[in-house]
């Protein structure tokens, strides 16, 4: 057990450190939803009628979706782009996909290889592609889910306001739906741009994140 937890600690660490988050939010989220239904004379609802309702829902898939987003296009767009000095990006002579003598498949595959990097064909192609394709479709079924909560909420808005409610086409084509969206989308490039340059100058001993302290700022795809 010991060596089980000591192998997967990143992973477990940060599962028990997302669920107190999301426990920790839907708690505040209830509170606050309770409290604004009390200022407009509405009733309140417990927690576990919040935890399923759009309002939370849209609140948690807004933030998920934009995660899947920045990982996706991290994935795939440093294949081809680079950062001199930076640990995130590739070697300077590395853009590009690269041989497959470099990736270690087919003939160039070691005996411990996985499976599908030994063999030719579609399942190669899935294979070697499968991180951004498993990203991609996270990202697109967050998006939906997001954009399904949001067009559930905003109908009930609609409804107290005694307005029509709208169609789930009409709702991802208003600003309020482009808003949230945006909102997320813009934070997440902006810390992906801001590890890529600054990990170029700073430094943190022993992550693998970081450049060895001694590396000079030059040294590219450099980890420590």
């Amino acid at each position: 057990m010991r060596r089980f937890l000591r192998d997967n600690s990143m992973s477990i660490v940060f599962l028990l450190m997302f669920l107190a988050a999301l426990c920790g939010q839907a708690i505040a989220g209830h509170a606050e939803f309770n409290e604004i239904a009390q200022s407009h004379g509405d009733p309140t609802i417990s927690l576990g009628r919040y935890v399923v309702s759009s309002e939370f829902g849209s609140a948690v898939m807004e933030n998920w979706q934009s995660e899947y987003l920045q990982f996706t296009l991290f994935i795939l767009l440093t294949v081809w782009l680079l950062q001199r000095g930076s640990p995130e990006s590739k070697e300077l002579d590395k853009a590009g996909r690269e041989s497959d003598e470099e990736q270690k498949v087919g003939p160039h595959a070691q005996q411990n290889s996985p499976a599908w990097a030994k063999v030719a064909g579609v399942r190669r192609t899935l294979y070697e592609n499968s991180l951004v394709l498993v990203m991609t479709t996270f990202w697109l079924g967050t998006w939906l889910a997001q954009s399904l909560t949001g067009v559930s909420q905003y109908n009930a808005d609609q409804l107290d306001h005694q307005q029509d409610p709208v169609s789930w086409w009409h709702y991802i084509g208003t600003a309020e739906f482009w808003e949230n969206t945006l909102e997320n989308w813009q934070s997440e490039f902006l810390a992906v741009g801001s590890m890529a340059i600054l990990a170029v100058y700073l430094r943190q001993r022993g992550s693998p994140e970081s450049k060895p302290v001694g590396a000079p700022h030059s040294a590219t795809g450099v980890e420590g």
